[in-house]
């Protein structure tokens, strides 16, 4: 078993907060040391806001969990200080294959495009992602940034307040009591905090369950996805095959509805559904064991007064597709630059009302994706399993019924079409940089366009004149000028220019497209910079 698990990354240490005569108000409190609130936590502390992180734990997450991390989040986390740790250590892959009964029938490839910095996905398992996050946290600390982490810091109870929220916090030493101008709420699937605010889930439970086990063994198989459908080793059930770091080795087994869950999860029972699968002759060993049935659901608002919900605590998806985690890194994404603009003064306080917008339409798009997936991986009916069999049949040799196959669709960043931070589209170019778009990468010589727009709001012009920053209302946009020539391979023209000369677009702090125009119009880019920021 990796000691990793028995390492206390953040263990407990007496807070000064635990003596004062009346509660501390702290700016931030994140409740909720996983992945989510991790990368919330880093990403107010780097623009210079108090936060702290409280978890009733001092460790890792026990066993790999989320293990897919999609292109998007891992550019999110270049800006966080720690993509590239994750890189360096995960298992990178594009390609995927969809099997049928002992078949392959189809095979795809997530980015068949060059010009990214980042891969398509890595498989990486989630204790080392936490432990880079704390990796992170610590570097910040020592560069005197106002964040941190509390372990063994139960939140027991909440009150909630028109400027501000109350924590009853438990701890080896006895509770205390903490106040925070603002509370993120991270705090997973079974959220305390939820449940503490009386609040709910709405959407559906389907009805299957699901083997999860982490074996380490040697093994010669590619770096791929692999998914199998009625496979000869799980009749009438799906299989999953996914290869990640120390040679440990992700597999899913659909188990169906009516189990045991308890008894399923013993090895004795375990190991031999393995066997069949792998070979009497493969050697392995059982690291983490797990069953999880399929949930698609989501909290009606995922903001409530002065508090905030993200990640599995605000929605849940089914992991066919890898959009738990990598959603939820999405919305801190979109909601740490709008607090941050909130409470620097420099933003009215609706602008978060733009994070449920947003996000929601983000889950709402992973809920429909989850949904159809499981459908497909899952017939509810004899007829619905009769379509399923005959696409995949014929998705072995005809190219229109491949799309058709739906094995879990992956993880892709949501576009926020009918923001109300959008200026309505002035440039007739290409769609996947329009309005509410997150920008895609491009080539810049040695470098890449993403990491030359940075966390900030920027002016990129492309081709284009344009004054070197203008401020509006304290903030201020710098121009980031660019020109086709600047890339050879024309990427940045085919995914920015299209058919056009010249481009300028105005890019929110999270790197999504905000306004687009033909050249720079000092007047209709101020609005677009209001709007952005919820003031128009």
């Amino acid at each position: 078993m990796n000691k990793i698990f028995e390492i206390p990354l953040y263990p407990y240490a007496h807070s000064p907060d635990q003596d004062a005569s009346i509660p501390v108000r702290r700016k931030v409190v994140v409740i909720g040391a996983g992945p989510i609130g991790l990368g919330a936590a880093i990403d107010l502390a780097q623009q210079g806001v108090q936060v702290v992180i409280l978890d009733d734990n001092d460790k890792v997450s026990f066993g790999s969990r989320a293990i897919c991390f999609a292109k998007r989040p891992l550019e999110i986390l270049d800006r966080l200080g720690c993509g590239q740790p994750m890189v360096d250590k995960g298992v990178e892959w594009d390609v995927g294959k969809v099997f049928f009964d002992n078949r392959e029938v189809y095979s795809f490839n997530l980015q068949p495009e060059t010009g990214h910095r980042r891969p398509a996905f890595i498989n990486l398992q989630q204790y080392y992602f936490e432990e880079y996050l704390v990796d992170r946290v610590r570097e910040l600390q020592a560069q005197g940034a106002p964040i941190e982490i509390r372990g063994r810091n139960k939140v027991e109870a909440i009150g909630t307040h028109d400027d501000h929220v109350t924590l009853e916090v438990e701890t080896p030493e006895g509770a205390y009591t903490l106040e925070a101008d603002w509370l993120i709420a991270a705090d997973g699937a079974n959220s305390p905090t939820r449940r503490m605010l009386g609040l709910d889930f709405v959407g559906r439970v389907f009805e299957d369950n699901f083997l999860i086990a982490d074996v380490i063994m040697e093994a010669n198989f590619p770096t791929e996805r692999w998914f199998w459908f009625d496979p000869p080793f799980n009749r009438g059930q799906s299989a999953l095959l996914h290869k990640q770091p120390d040679n440990v080795w992700r597999i899913d087994l659909q188990l169906g509805w009516d189990i045991d869950k308890e008894r399923e999860k013993r090895p004795e029972n375990v190991i031999p559904r393995l066997r069949e699968m792998l070979g009497d002759k493969v050697e392995f060993e059982l690291e983490w064991v797990s069953i999880y049935t399929f949930q698609c659901r989501r909290m009606e608002k995922f903001r409530h007064g002065r508090v905030l919900f993200a990640g599995d605590a605000a929605h849940q998806v089914s992991p066919f597709g890898a959009r738990g985690a990598n959603s939820g890194l999405q919305d801190t994404d979109n909601l740490c630059w709008k607090l941050g603009m909130v409470m620097a003064g420099k933003a009215p306080e609706t602008l978060l009302d733009s994070y449920d917008v947003e996000r929601i339409h983000g889950a709402d798009e992973n809920i429909m994706n989850s949904t159809r997936s499981t459908d497909f991986i899952t017939p509810k009916s004899e007829t619905s399993r009769i379509f399923r069999d005959a696409v995949l049949d014929l998705s072995e040799q005809y190219d229109f019924a491949r799309p058709l196959v739906n094995s879990g669709r992956l993880s892709v960043p949501c576009t926020y079409d009918g923001s109300p931070l959008n200026s309505a589209d002035a440039l007739d170019g290409p769609s996947r940089t329009r309005p509410g778009s997150p920008c895609p990468d491009a080539p810049l010589g040695d470098d890449f366009l993403l990491s030359r727009l940075g966390g900030r709001f920027t002016l990129l012009t492309i081709d284009a004149d344009a004054p070197d920053s203008f401020e509006e209302d304290g903030v201020e946009v710098t121009r980031l000028a660019l020109s086709v020539r600047d890339d050879p391979t024309l990427e940045l023209k085919r995914r920015y220019l299209g058919d056009c000369d010249s481009a300028v677009y105005l890019i929110r702090p999270d790197q999504h497209v905000a306004a687009r125009r033909p050249g720079f119009d000092e007047t209709h880019f101020r609005t677009a910079l209001r709007r952005a920021l919820g003031k128009e």
